[in-house]
């Protein structure tokens, strides 16, 4: 099954989408079409081969409209767009002018004896019919040749029988301007004066045209945040070449494997692996985060980012259409040209539509004209229910807003895969969290050292770490980082499953493993106070030497920085927040006491992680929160599936929302902004509904029934081309969507990371030294990290820990 996007032209509202997709669907192999009016594309998903792609061209091309395939999304492809477009644009514009220019001449000279405006002699329609008719007829002709675009597309729906909005314009203007040149030549004929409507033809076709330029102009702008993304690339890079000089090179020739120099302040041009220097990077145009992130040898950099401070260079790692910020671009490319379940409500309507309001405006002139108005009172009915019923609004009420919500969310680093998820994540009631990874960083830390009276932290660390380097047990990377003394040589290592390890050490036995292995040593653990720290949820590690234990090291999953007050938010939004783990009860209820989670699943195996979405799913809509390979199971079960973005390959590729960056606070966003793009949405068929309830009955005449005025056609005119933009104004309303969630970036330095915290005697050192510079500080030990009231920066911190083995980087 292969899916390809198409550009479409010479569509005009929700009828010429539904045409195109009625085209369409109907060749065989052809599983889904969907036609987005507001981005001018087609989405089809078809088997290849049964298919071609010139065969579902040519199905278009029948149906009356025009199609290519769409060009892969670059910055050149964007900038050759972007410059057709303004060239388009700007030659709309000059036609609109001339139109409005030439019709308020035709204006008038039509009106011009019955408001008693000066006016030449010979064109007072009271003394000089016939010459004045003639002049109108003059006026108008240029009109219709500047709007012929518009007529000749209306004929063409018309005679395929899939009438739309030029459809109802031709009809509209057409049935004016002629009975007009039947009337002019009676009056060549009789020289008596006759009804005309000249000027109701040229000025309904002028607004009309009008409000098309107002429209398209305001369509641009509902691609701004994804092309935004697009700017970010450089056009040159500079490339080290193998002799050790450096040439300016465009970035499209750069291949992967080749090394390019990045100073500060330039942005990286394409992703890739640093090989030497050190930078802090902002990473905010794929994350969102803008708190900028150090990056040393062997760090990975996203082609896009800005390098801030520092000078590196890297090795090209992806490249051109491989890139991550490529990867952003198409995927958000297809969420646009994807269809949201709401908008089939629209698709329904908008199919019979455009049939029914010319059957209305039939209806209702005849009944006028039977109850013994003149033919001219019901032309006037039969033109303005024709003209003001146009669908537009209805086709772009859904499209505009799903545009600037994806690439809103694409700017604030969530990826939506598709519309549907846009709409599902507003629904759901029940948000399930996996726990490691999702909650907690998912890389074990060392967080406390509890010692026996004479031993030291420094050898109890050596020792662990130099026996855990021969394991491979998830909790041996941990020790292994938290040594800072060189390792010892260690004989006879020895793995015990579910124990732990022993080895010889300067010939004597050391073991390093749970209370278990202790105990059958016969080794005494009472001096400990264990409970502490397993009360907190970590890990405990007995290390034991010469038949004596020296200590016990803490190893816990620390809880992500902004978990706790992610889901405090979650909950504000009414909705149940569940924490659903593989981790025993003990160790799940205590993570989710940190983060103030009452609802825990845990032991639970990756099938029945889906299970247990299935048994939630029976209650509620829910969403799944995960980044491993054994949460993909339950983020296709799941209503909607949102992935960390730095999980794994297979739980991104199985989910529907990609978080870019590792924070929960995410998740709020992208709630926050599926919320208000659907509020958007109902708003947008609301009044693009409302309007037409409200529009066709005036059109008919009710006021008149009442003593009111008749709606004049071209009032209608007008009002039927602003429509359409206030759904296009109110939807680009998105663009001021902003994060409510308290980042760290939001105060100047008011957070930081702390390296080398062991004890709670650490944590002690670093809250005096810091306090020299700072205030209010506050030092977690689990979470490795200090927070403080002042302006200090990273230097002036790690100034004052100078003679300590800590120091501090950003968080």
């Amino acid at each position: 099954m292969a899916a390809q996007q198409y550009k479409i032209t010479g569509m005009v509202c929700a009828s010429c989408a539904q045409t195109i997709e009625r085209a369409v669907s109907q060749l065989p192999g052809v599983n889904e079409a969907n036609v987005n009016l507001a981005a001018e594309r087609m989405q089809v998903q078809f088997s290849d081969q049964a298919l071609s792609p010139a065969q579902i061209i040519q199905a278009v091309v029948h149906a009356g409209y025009g199609a290519e395939l769409a060009q892969e999304l670059t910055q050149e492809s964007a900038q050759r767009e972007r410059q057709v477009k303004h060239h388009a644009l700007q030659h709309q514009r000059n036609v609109v002018v001339t139109t409005l220019i030439i019709a308020a001449v035709l204006m008038y000279v039509a009106m011009a004896g019955d408001l008693h405006l000066p006016t030449l002699p010979w064109l007072n329609h009271m003394q000089f019919p016939v010459t004045t008719a003639v002049v109108e007829l003059l006026l108008v002709l240029p009109i219709l040749w500047l709007g012929r675009d518009y007529l000749l597309a209306g004929g063409k729906a018309l005679v395929r029988w899939h009438p739309n909005m030029d459809s109802l314009v031709l009809v509209g203007t057409g049935t004016a301007f002629v009975d007009s040149l039947v009337n002019l030549g009676l009056m060549m004929a009789t020289g008596r004066p006759q009804a005309l409507y000249f000027e109701a033809s040229g000025m309904i076709l002028a607004l009309i045209m009008l409000g098309k330029y107002f429209e398209a102009l305001s369509k641009q702008k509902t691609t701004a945040s994804l092309t935004s993304l697009l700017t970010l690339i450089p056009q040159t890079a500079s490339q080290l070449m193998p002799d050790g000089s450096v040439r300016e090179v465009a970035v499209k020739t750069l291949q992967v494997g080749d090394r390019v120099l990045v100073k500060s302040g330039q942005t990286i041009p394409v992703d890739g692996q640093v090989l030497t220097g050190q930078t802090t990077v902002d990473e905010s145009m794929l994350t969102g985060e803008s708190m900028p992130i150090t990056k040393l040898a062997g760090d990975p950099v996203v082609g896009g980012s800005l390098n801030k401070n520092g000078q590196i260079t890297y090795e090209a790692t992806h490249v051109g259409s491989d890139t991550a910020l490529a990867h952003i671009v198409k995927l958000v490319t297809d969420a646009q040209g994807s269809k949201a379940p709401i908008a089939k409500l629209a698709d329904r309507v908008s199919g019979v539509f455009v049939p029914v309001i010319m059957a209305i405006a039939v209806v209702g002139a005849l009944a006028w004209l039977l109850s013994g108005q003149s033919l001219a009172f019901s032309l006037t009915i039969f033109v303005s229910v024709l003209v003001i019923a146009c669908p537009c609004a209805l086709g772009l009420a859904t499209p505009t807003a799903i545009m600037v919500g994806t690439g809103k969310g694409a700017q604030n680093g969530i990826l939506f895969k598709n519309s549907t998820a846009l709409e599902q994540l507003a629904q759901v009631k029940t948000v399930v969290l996996d726990k490691t990874g999702t909650i907690t960083k998912g890389t074990p830390e060392v967080t406390t050292v509890l010692l026996q009276p004479g031993a030291s932290q420094k050898r109890v660390l050596q020792l662990a770490a130099s026996l855990e380097y021969y394991s491979d047990h998830p909790l041996a990377t941990a020790v292994i980082e938290a040594n800072e003394a060189q390792r010892v040589p260690v004989d006879d290592f020895t793995t015990h499953p579910g124990l732990g390890v022993t080895g010889q050490v300067d010939g004597q036995l050391v073991l390093v493993g749970n209370a278990q292995l202790m105990a059958q040593s016969q080794l005494d653990t009472s001096g400990l106070a264990v409970s502490q720290l397993t009360d907190q949820g970590n890990a405990v590690i007995y290390v034991a030497y010469a038949q004596q234990v020296l200590g016990v090291i803490g190893v816990m999953d620390p809880v992500k920085d902004d978990s706790r007050q992610a889901v405090a938010q979650l909950q504000q939004q009414g909705l149940k927040v569940v924490m659903l783990t593989g981790d025993n009860a003990q160790t799940a209820r205590t993570i989710a006491r940190q983060v103030g989670i009452t609802d825990v699943i845990s032991d639970v195996l990756p099938d029945g992680k889906a299970q247990a979405i299935a048994q939630l799913q029976q209650q509620q809509a829910v969403a799944m929160v995960g980044d491993g390979i054994n949460d993909a199971p339950a983020l296709v079960q799941a209503q909607v599936g949102v992935a960390i973005g730095n999980g794994t390959d297979v739980a991104v590729d199985c989910a529907d929302v990609i978080l870019m960056n590792s924070d929960l606070s995410s998740l709020v966003t992208a709630r926050r902004l599926s919320q208000q793009t659907m509020t958007n949405i109902k708003e947008n068929l609301f009044w693009a509904f409302f309007y037409n309830v409200l529009g066709i009955p005036v059109a008919l005449g009710a006021l008149y029934l009442f003593g009111g005025p008749l709606l004049n056609p071209m009032i209608a005119a007008a009002a039927m081309g602003f429509s359409s933009v206030t759904v296009v104004l109110n939807a680009l309303r998105l663009n001021r969507f902003k994060e409510r969630t308290n980042r760290k970036d939001e105060v100047k330095m008011k957070q930081v990371a702390v390296e080398g915290m062991m004890c709670d005697g650490c944590a002690q050192t670093v809250t005096e030294k810091l306090s020299t510079v700072v205030s209010d500080v506050n030092v977690d030990l689990a979470g490795k990290r200090a927070t403080f009231n002042g302006d200090a920066t990273l230097e002036q911190l790690n100034a004052t820990l100078a003679e300590t083995p800590y120091s501090v980087k950003a968080n």
